[in-house]
């Protein structure tokens, strides 16, 4: 990390980053890959993901605070090697590259059928890439103040729009609890676990936090706040669609908001409102992946700042981008990338943290 933005990041700060990196587009399919893995048990999934997702940032978050000046691109040089390390942090940042323009083209496409029809895709995924990119040039403690501003404007109209679409509910949706087919629970439990990895982005947040000790506080009460959206999302969307018509559509939530209102009828449709917030929410999880690969290839390749990668990857994100041929295809990529990418964000941080106990392998604690 820059010197002059050494220790800047409060326990509140670390935990803002990670809530707004983590609620991002994943959300309005989030109840379709639930319903698609157990029917109506999909809270119960929902719940087996957000545990799955707690032990995947609680071994990185360890890790992390074993080494406290230093990221997962750095440390793991330390541990296993330098060409095992370089290889390891290469295969994250291609992961995390592959994420961004997954992350991009799927706000293009809902953009581009929910809202502006005659624009073309790759205006809207070009925009806001180009955006993420300039953003991602500041450092890390104005990184901090933009997830920080943003949170309460992410978190509180989505709960709020779900708590106010249960006026719609049936608890006979919900019923039967129970897995009926626990193959399919098993897979759509790590799709949704999926969902969690902008929580990698804890590596190079807690190597800039004053207090490091409290890295695993903010990690709880990050996975806390958002799995508990996501669970609160879930229930909210079976309990009124129920199981069979959540799986005809295919952004169950944003239908979800179209069904909600305020009392007195003081606004009788919420989508265009929940939009605008997921609009945010999709800028600061492209900001966070975009800011963890520019600074992963920084340190990687040992330069003083990450400002020069921030343009160079425009180009190459774009295109990976516009590589799916339509939604459903980006879809059937986004689950299969999604189940593969925790090896990279659950194993590897896991297999770095054995061995390192195992070589009683610790970084400096002072700053």
């Amino acid at each position: 990390m820059e010197n002059t933005d050494s220790r800047q990041i409060t326990l509140i700060q670390a935990s803002a980053i990670l809530i707004s990196t983590i609620i991002g587009v994943g959300v309005l399919p989030l109840p379709l890959f639930a319903v698609r893995a157990a029917d109506s048990a999909a809270p119960l999934v929902t719940i087996f993901a957000i545990g799955v997702a707690f032990l995947g940032i609680a071994l990185l978050t360890w890790l992390g605070m074993r080494f406290p000046n230093q990221s997962i691109f750095q440390y793991g040089n330390d541990i296993i090697g330098k060409w095992l390390g370089t290889i390891g942090s290469i295969v994250v940042i291609v992961f995390f590259a592959v994420l961004t323009s997954l992350t991009a083209r799927e706000f293009g496409e809902v953009v581009v059928t929910s809202v502006l029809k005659s624009t073309p895709v790759e205006v809207t995924v070009i925009v806001m890439l180009t955006l993420a990119a300039i953003s991602a040039r500041r450092s890390i403690t104005t990184f901090a103040y933009f997830h920080t501003f943003y949170f309460p404007l992410l978190l509180v109209p989505c709960v709020l729009i779900a708590i106010l679409s249960l006026g719609n509910a049936e608890v006979i949706n919900l019923q039967p609890i129970l897995l009926t087919s626990p193959n399919n629970a098993f897979m759509g439990t790590f799709t949704i676990a999926a969902l969690f990895q902008g929580s990698f982005i804890m590596t190079v947040v807690i190597p800039a936090m004053r207090k490091p000790k409290k890295a695993m506080k903010a990690s709880l009460f990050g996975i806390l706040v958002s799995g508990g959206l996501y669970l609160i999302i879930v229930v909210a969307s079976v309990s009124v669609f129920g199981a069979e018509e959540i799986k005809k559509l295919l952004w169950p939530t944003l239908e979800l908001a179209k069904g909600a209102s305020l009392p007195a009828n003081v606004l009788e449709r919420l989508d265009a409102a929940f939009l605008a917030v997921w609009v945010t929410a999709v800028f600061t999880t492209l900001l966070s992946s975009y800011f963890l690969t520019s600074v992963a290839l920084k340190q990687v390749l040992h330069l003083k700042e990450h400002q020069v990668f921030t343009f160079i990857l425009l180009p190459i994100v774009f295109f990976m981008a516009m590589l799916p041929q339509n939604v459903t295809h980006l879809y059937v990529i986004i689950e299969d990338i999604g189940r593969v990418g925790l090896y990279i964000t659950m194993a590897y941080p896991g297999l770095l943290l054995l061995i390192a106990m195992l070589r009683k392998k610790r970084g400096e604690r002072n700053a």
